[in-house]
């Protein structure tokens, strides 16, 4: 019905046509990251008599984030006008989000074609069964998908390894450290040597196919049942060692690709040790900031999250039957470990228990394309092999969305591009997916349908309301 590459191409070639210009890395001094959202939907040939109908298979995007930002604790906003989180996945979720308020517009009104079908109670609907999403990303999310194997035969992209940490059992191991001054330029996140260790790499030679000799898995799972709750505790793999010595192919695990996501406050941390025993596997970690650290989960985190509840959100929910859970994934040529990914997305929420009815941990299917990303920092790399100046990550993030009035939004920093200080309290300063502008999207939606048919959570919200008046 589809290929991975099929679907990687697909999201490259909107990138091209469809997106401006403005909000695009500038050419062999910037990159970027690429994320979109896939609908795939069977339709049956109704000029066919045949009862045994054939059927014809449509693709199309329906929402598309770049970015590669996150603004600090400090310029965080009570009233929800400022975009958090501008990575391209979150980006694309965000603008996902706007094309299904869109298309529950539609469903609410006569005539109109739409996603949605009504449900078997009053109010609510849900999608139409002939028809799936696909997530696409042009690289591994950061956070625990991330930290990857990697092997003897490949460049190393940090400190030298001490042969003593290969086989540790375990990140509490004894051993004897790097001098105290390697040690320090390791841990810190603004020396030459830990920028290189960044997770997207500066050459096209250090990548880990997705091929028949896979690394290990990076964490065993943990058994038995764990109550939810927000702290890493109580996900499978937790506070794991990353890697074992040797992978399946016989290959030495000597190091690992890094991640500059950190665990969150409160949890275990990673060693820091040299080698790949720097990071633990399966903890949940927040975005890193420059100075002013960040409050945004990372991006394994979030799809880990979406893949439990849904990527329509809580405003969403209230119409909808049933949550809208994504079929797959799929990661563009990038440095990739399909074990890392399926513990990062699926394994570590296992044990997840007490949720709701129709909530659960979805089993996703997660696959590579070959197909590189010409924006991202790989490939950029190559391209500039002998030009002067500093590759930099582009700092404008871009918005897009299947929707007939003002798809695109271009911002940086959480506000549209272009906004001033002067200007980010106005209307015009406020991003199309930002958290306000997605509510006057819900209310609007609120308004075309009469009380009667709202759904009964809906409902018992105006009563309480009212009491309390």
């Amino acid at each position: 019905m589809w290929a991975v590459d099929e679907i990687a191409q697909l999201c490259y070639q909107h990138y091209e046509i469809r997106l401006p210009k403005q909000g695009k890395p500038e050419p062999n001094r910037e990159w970027t990251l690429l994320a979109a959202i896939v609908k795939i939907q069977s339709i049956a040939d109704q000029a066919c008599n045949s009862s045994d109908k054939p059927v014809r298979v449509t693709k199309e995007v329906v929402s598309m984030g770049t970015g590669t930002k996150c603004i600090g604790q400090s310029k965080m906003r009570k009233s929800g006008d400022i975009l958090n989180d501008s990575h391209a996945e979150v980006i694309a979720r965000r603008s996902f989000q706007r094309y299904l308020l869109h298309q529950l517009q539609l469903a609410v009104s006569p005539k109109e074609d739409s996603i949605f079908v009504p449900g078997t109670q009053r109010g609510l609907w849900k999608l139409k069964p002939d028809l799936f999403f696909v997530f696409f990303s042009s690289h591994t999310p950061c956070g625990d998908a991330s930290i990857i194997p990697m092997l003897e035969f490949e460049d190393q992209p940090c400190c030298p390894v001490g042969r003593n940490w290969i086989n540790i059992p375990s990140v509490e191991a004894s051993g004897n450290l790097e001098p105290h001054e390697n040690k320090r330029k390791c841990e810190d996140p603004d020396s030459p040597v830990t920028k290189k260790m960044r997770l997207e790499v500066e050459t096209p030679a250090r990548k880990v196919t997705n091929s028949a000799t896979h690394q290990q898995s990076l964490g065993e799972q943990e058994s038995g049942q764990i109550p939810p709750s927000v702290r890493s505790a109580n996900l499978t793999a937790e506070g794991q060692p990353a890697m074992t010595g040797m992978a399946p192919g016989g290959a030495k695990v000597v190091d690992v690709y890094r991640t500059g996501a950190k665990a969150v406050p409160g949890e275990a941390g990673d060693s820091g040790k040299p080698g790949a025993a720097y990071h633990c596997v399966g903890l949940l970690r927040v975005k890193p900031g420059r100075g002013d650290r960040t409050c945004s989960m990372s991006c394994s985190d979030k799809l880990a999250r979406w893949n439990v509840l849904g990527c329509q959100g809580a405003l969403l929910a209230h119409f909808l039957e049933e949550p809208i859970y994504l079929s797959a994934v799929v990661i563009g040529k990038c440095p990739y470990n399909q074990e890392a990914m399926q513990r990062a997305l699926i394994g570590r929420c296992q044990n997840v228990s007490t949720l709701p009815k129709g909530f659960g941990v979805q089993e996703l299917k997660i696959q590579q394309s070959d197909l590189l990303f010409e924006q991202s920092r790989c490939a950029v790399q190559a391209k500039r092999a002998d030009s002067s100046g500093r590759l930099v990550p582009c700092g404008a993030a871009i918005s897009w969305s299947a929707v007939p009035e003002q798809p695109l939004d271009v911002t940086a920093n959480g506000f549209p591009q272009g906004t001033t200080k002067k200007g980010v309290k106005s209307l015009q300063a406020r991003s199309r997916i930002s958290k306000v502008e997605l509510f006057r999207s819900f209310q609007k939606l609120l308004s075309i349908i009469s009380e009667d048919k709202w759904p009964d959570s809906l409902r018992l919200v105006v009563v309480n309301c009212s009491s309390m008046i």
